[in-house]
């Protein structure tokens, strides 16, 4: 079997020879590490993205199949994106620097990978909206790139990029705390509903019409995608950063009308990727027609599709839960993950994945040791 079809077998509950080994990516600093010890070469540590040439080489090198992270991405942000230009220099390496979204951040030269602290944002009311980001979030004829997509089967042929094929379709809240910030996201659905509103809709009104551009583009080019995949990190390790009775009211909607959609062209399975502790928002995703939770990060709060397979069936699917720290352990800690995993791929619909970049600290000899026992450990 192919990984494509190892990975919707077991996504889809159908025969498979053995499991597929999936990662999702690294940390700019596990890369870096990894090359000054002579795993990767320079090239590699430094033009990495998902799905790329150069991870599907470090793909190979580690023993992985391939990353769950779609290779195809729709222009469903704004567009044009802001600017990046630096509002103030701080000194020793330290400036406000606006971000392609417009927010103003706290960055650090000498941090790559930390999530920068945010100290202002451009949109913040009716005027800010109107000016800078409804116009950004029109729905125009270039924002799909149709020769692209008609030739997404043959450029992963090229790339001897064995993989499912996917598309990052984008976010319909996500997007919506980055561009405000939690705080003042939360306030507006209080203090000015209808604007609250009208973003959300005109959020989820652009998804839709690319999505729907590019589900008829691969029909007109003779393919279906695999799956599609959702971003929204909207949680953290207490629970979610929105409302749920919010999300379902506001948000619920446009998830059923675009999942109903892309299942309409034959898309059965709808991967979302969202951090932190997810099980309050989980029914409302699943309600809407999203069945695939992805990374289930294992965390401080032990997240597992086991006890949301035996609360929402099997409906319910997972890529993830994985824990990432354990690769800078020892074998024996390898060895017991992959037993603890096995458990949960008998339960079927789950793909066992790191559940977030791989950090820094984690050991190359033993991410190569979890994906050689992983390789031999599960079959269907």
């Amino acid at each position: 079997m192919t990984n494509r079809e190892r990975a919707m077998a077991v996504l889809n509950y159908k025969n498979y020879d053995r499991m597929p080994i999936v990662h999702f990516g690294y940390w700019a600093e596990t890369l870096q590490k990894w090359h000054e010890e002579g795993h990767v070469t320079k090239d590699e540590c430094h033009y990495w993205g998902d799905n790329n040439e150069y991870d599907i080489a470090i793909c190979k090198k580690l023993g992985f199949d391939f990353n769950w992270q779609p290779a195809l991405a729709l222009s469903t942000a704004l567009k044009p994106p802001f600017p990046h230009k630096v509002i103030k220099d701080l000194g020793g390496g330290k400036k406000h620097v606006q971000n392609a979204d417009g927010v103003i951040l706290l960055t650090d030269d000498s941090i790559s990978a930390a999530i920068s602290a945010e100290v202002g944002h451009l949109l913040t009311d009716r005027a800010s909206w109107e000016e800078h980001y409804k116009p950004r979030l029109m729905y125009i004829e270039n924002r799909i790139n149709k020769g692209w997509v008609s030739a997404y089967p043959s450029y992963l042929e090229d790339m001897e990029a064995d993989v499912p094929y996917g598309v990052m379709i984008g976010s319909l809240f996500g997007y919506i705390r980055n561009w405000m910030g939690v705080e003042a996201v939360s306030f507006l659905y209080y203090e000015e509903e209808e604007l609250y509103s009208e973003i959300v809709d005109t959020v989820g009104n652009l998804v839709f019409s690319v999505t729907k551009a590019t589900m008829e583009t691969a029909k007109n080019a003779g393919f279906t995608f695999d799956y599609v995949h959702f971003w929204e990190d909207i949680c953290f390790n207490t629970g979610p950063l929105v409302v749920p009775s919010v999300f379902e009211e506001k948000v619920g909607p446009h998830y059923k009308r675009i999942t109903d959609m892309v299942k309409s062209y034959g898309v059965d399975i709808i991967s979302l990727d969202c951090d932190g502790l997810i099980d309050a928002l989980l029914p409302i995703w699943l309600k809407n027609g999203v069945n695939t939770m992805f990374p289930i990060e294992v965390g401080t709060w032990d997240a597992s599709i086991a006890p949301w397979r035996e609360k929402y069936g099997k409906e319910l699917r997972g890529v993830g839960g994985m824990n990432k720290n354990l690769f800078a352990l020892d074998k024996p800690a390898i060895d017991a993950e992959i037993e603890r995993l096995k458990n949960l791929t008998q339960l079927g619909g789950f793909i066992p994945c790191p559940d977030h970049r791989i950090p820094p600290d984690a050991k190359w000899e033993l991410v190569q040791y979890y994906t050689d026992k992983m390789r031999n450990a599960y079959s269907a």
